[in-house]
């Protein structure tokens, strides 16, 4: 009798240690300009916070940010509700994020798509985009019939550019001589949420030849997808997997896993096994890829994958390497 009570005590004693310590993990995400539901960079990040609370059954509190004052005072607003947890999604939240940190060294931070900070309290994730987007370069010089393709980036950054190089050193390697149209949405955020502006350029490339068009340019990306679904030609998607928006029109997309980054963060800091520092991920390490399914099947020919994913296999060996624009300012196409 004496056995089954000591037992019963230990389990409830568990389970109140339990408890308090799961009313002690608050996560928090503040999304950046274009809202979680923008189809592409954000709402990759929801759907591994999605994955984390369906697994979990904890919240996390959130706050989309609609300019750019509001960084800072959302990350310093979670911190005072109690957030042990919090993650800035893009790098226009690096400054904001660095000095939170700092104010707050009791608490876990951390960041997508930032290197260069500073901070012991601080998880930093960047990505080889480039590595991505020559493959998905590789799927547009293959699939084109016009011998002109395009890109049409978003706010014209390093970042953007590395999306930019990768994807024509991936054209050239199939077609040296093909012809790769480049725009950019804009210098500012609002680069990020134009669908508009980016329709426009994309009409303006097909106008001018390009029948496969690529798009890193966040919310501004649906337009391009949308143009190009309208005017029979193809687009690529990029972020998240946007094979669905026009299927058959969409080619592949360019997938950087940002859903992994915001799992493992969480799943990290309620585990207790949150480790500071950068963590770069690419091919090799499954954070970057390309998509395949149901939507695009009947665009990517059995000769088209084995080059696709022959060339992924070589940059994952060290057989190919993928010039990154960020090294230098530079791109060698």
């Amino acid at each position: 009798m004496q056995n089954i009570l000591r037992i019963v005590i230990v389990g409830i004693f568990a389970t109140l240690s339990s408890i308090a310590w799961a009313e002690e993990f608050k996560p928090a995400v503040v999304y950046d300009m274009g809202g979680k539901f923008d189809k592409s960079f954000n709402e990759g990040v929801y759907n591994g916070i999605k994955r984390f609370e369906e697994e979990t059954g904890v919240k996390v509190m959130d706050f989309e940010v609609t300019n750019e004052t509001q960084r800072e005072q959302a990350m310093q607003r979670m911190a005072k509700r109690g957030a042990t947890v919090i993650l800035g999604v893009g790098f226009a939240q690096a400054d904001a994020i660095n000095k939170v940190a700092a104010e707050h060294p009791d608490k876990k931070f951390a960041i997508i798509d930032v290197s260069w900070l500073d901070q012991p309290n601080l998880r930093q994730y960047a990505f080889k985009e480039h590595e991505g987007s020559y493959l998905v370069g590789m799927a547009a010089a293959l699939a084109s019939k016009t011998g002109k393709v395009g890109f049409v980036g978003g706010m014209d950054i390093p970042l953007i550019r590395a999306f930019a190089c990768g994807y024509v050193q991936g054209v050239k390697k199939v077609k040296a001589d093909m012809e790769v149209l480049q725009n950019m949405t804009g210098t500012t955020p609002a680069a990020w949420n134009n669908p508009g502006k980016g329709a426009e350029l994309a009409q303006s490339q097909i106008d001018r030849g390009a029948d496969v068009i690529y798009q890193a340019a966040g919310g501004t990306g649906i337009g391009v997808i949308r143009a190009a679904a309208d005017a029979g030609k193809m687009s690529i998607g990029v972020d998240s997997n946007q094979n669905h928006l026009a299927p058959g029109s969409v080619l592949t997309s360019m997938l950087k896993r940002v859903d992994v980054a915001a799992y493992e963060t969480m799943k990290d800091a309620m585990s207790g096994n949150f480790e500071t520092g950068v963590r770069t991920l690419g091919l090799a390490e499954k954070g970057i890829g390309w998509a395949l399914d149901e939507h695009n099947a009947k665009l990517i020919s059995d000769d088209m994958k084995a080059q696709i994913e022959a060339a992924s296999a070589d940059i994952v060996a060290g057989k190919i390497s993928v010039h990154d624009y960020r090294s230098d300012s530079s791109c060698p196409n």
